[in-house]
């Protein structure tokens, strides 16, 4: 009786170690280079996309882990979507890992300098540190990446790229105008003007317009102390020329109005002449009637016609060829 259930005994652990065995756990690389090829091929430990045989010997990868660098992208989307090496975090070597490359900023993981303006990703994205950003050739200032868009060479759109702006002119990348003065930064640099002084160049937003007494193109008292101011920034403006256009009130005829606008812009003209204007910086014109009649209220308080239609204008002729935004 004994013999014979040590004998069913040994039957039964003969057919035991016959049966196939199941993954150890936790399963190994060393178990799984054990398996034959064809064994390999059908397996994706990982669940990455890429078969076990791929990842041991194609392409180096770690069949256990799915993202092999720890970059953010799985070893299948490196090799077989963007290009990038499954065993480098960061293949371009620009300071940002192929997965915020892609996943983030949506730079280009295989080009250190995705918009091609000569800093690369790296140094534009913002919270970034120098040492993230090495670049041996790269010396300029840097305060924990620009904030620049790493896929516009231009980023504020003055005309400069955002490397000239910060390597070479010294001029805020984020702001078209870093001086203020109205003239982009691309602007100066054309007009060859400093874009980080606010008064180069030199502009005149606009001039005092004076008023005459009526029937009279005489400088009075308080038009010539107006007159003064503006011939000092035409002195501070050196660039600029001056155009004067005289009107007077609709009292009287048209011709004669014509006549007396003439001698009040040839006054005009006369006083800044005389205190240091050059000829040819003034252009002046007489235009009779000023073309917006004055009120009924005006013409009550100041008849006959009114003041502000007996003016001359001081416009300033802007030098540049460039309009300033102020």
């Amino acid at each position: 009786m004994i013999l014979g259930l040590l004998a069913a005994g040994l039957i039964f652990q003969s057919c035991r170690t016959g049966e196939p065995e199941g993954d150890p756990d936790p399963l190994t690389l060393e178990y799984l280079m054990s398996l034959s090829d064809e064994e390999l091929m059908e397996r994706d430990s990982d669940g990455d996309g890429l078969s076990d045989y791929d990842e041991i010997y194609v392409y180096g990868t770690d069949p256990l882990n799915p993202d092999t660098d720890g970059d953010g992208l799985t070893d299948y989307e490196e090799v077989m979507v963007y290009g990038t090496d499954p065993l480098n975090p960061d293949t371009d070597g620009d300071g940002l890992s192929d997965g915020d490359e892609v996943n983030v900023y949506g730079t280009d993981p295989l080009d250190p300098d995705t918009d091609g303006d000569g800093l690369t990703d790296c140094q534009e994205v913002k919270h970034t540190v120098q040492s993230e950003c090495e670049d041996p050739d790269f010396d300029g200032p840097f305060d924990g990446g620009y904030g620049t868009d790493p896929l516009d060479p231009d980023t504020d759109g003055d005309g400069l790229t955002d490397y000239e702006e910060v390597m070479v002119y010294g001029t805020d990348p984020l702001n078209p105008d870093t001086d203020g003065d109205g003239f982009t930064d691309g602007q100066e640099i054309e007009m060859g003007t400093d874009p980080l002084d606010p008064n180069d160049p030199p502009f005149i937003r606009e001039l005092a317009t004076i008023n005459f007494g009526f029937d009279r193109s005489n400088i009075t008292d308080r038009a010539a102390r107006m007159l003064t101011e503006n011939i000092e920034k035409l002195n501070e403006a050196d660039a600029f020329r001056v155009r004067v256009d005289a009107y007077t009130d609709h009292v009287g005829g048209d011709q004669y109005n014509l006549r007396l606008s003439l001698r009040r812009a040839n006054a005009v003209v006369e006083f800044y002449k005389n205190n240091g204007i050059a000829e040819d910086r003034i252009d002046s014109r007489g235009l009779g009637k000023a073309p917006v009649q004055c009120s009924e209220a005006e013409r009550d308080r100041d008849t006959p016609g009114c003041e502000r239609n007996r003016r001359a204008e001081s416009h300033p002729l802007n030098p540049y060829p460039f309009d300033p935004q102020f």
